[in-house]
């Protein structure tokens, strides 16, 4: 089945763009209760998250993005030297993409909530780090992901398609944007608003 190109938009509408020929067959809905997306996302956005709520994220690949409108709005952090890239937009802060440091690993997190209808996405067939209490967490689903993220970054490392990605300079594969990362106040902070501790330093 054909995949159908979906809109997303940051909050103010600076950022436009489109995720390209998604389906629920290449990508993987996760809903993250990790304290590490939570703490990422009360950081971009300056509000207070709901302990209860996860994180609602598709896993895809980056050439599946395209951005039509105020490309030069994205900006990145990350909560440690070595952790995740997190592209928000810098005009309203709205969370868009996560990414991974090596572009040749073609992996794309993107925040569902950017787009009206999620549904073409397929159902939620994850949920990472759920809570049990007691600092323990669980995964459900896990093994759909693994084979999700096979079934799409390999084909992309082979195909060379990796390199079609709005977040990474071909040549160099220097971020587009300059990284900002956290320091140990900043990140305590986002910490103690996400309504949970981080799951590791990523």
């Amino acid at each position: 089945m054909a995949g159908l190109d979906l809109p997303f938009a940051c909050n103010c509408g600076e950022i436009r763009g489109f995720l390209l020929g998604v389906s629920p067959g290449n990508g993987n809905r996760v809903d993250c209760y990790c304290g590490d997306c939570r703490a990422a996302v009360t950081f971009a956005c300056g509000a207070d998250a709901d302990a209860d709520v996860p994180v609602y994220l598709y896993q895809t690949t980056s050439s599946r993005i395209r951005f039509d409108k105020g490309q030069d709005q994205l900006a990145v952090f990350s909560l440690s030297a070595k952790g995740v890239l997190r592209w928000h937009a810098r005009c309203c802060g709205a969370m868009l993409f996560n990414t991974l440091r090596n572009p040749k690993l073609a992996f794309a997190a993107f925040f569902t909530d950017r787009t009206p209808d999620a549904a073409p996405l397929g159902p939620v067939k994850t949920r990472a780090n759920v809570q049990d209490g007691g600092g323990k967490s669980h995964h459900e689903g896990l093994a759909h992901a693994i084979l999700s993220l096979a079934r799409n970054a390999i084909p992309a490392r082979v195909r060379g398609t990796w390199k079609t990605t709005p977040f990474f300079d071909p040549v160099t594969l220097e971020p587009v944007s300059e990284i900002y990362v956290l320091n140990k106040k900043e990140r305590a902070a986002a910490t103690a608003r996400s309504g949970q501790n981080p799951s590791g330093h990523t």
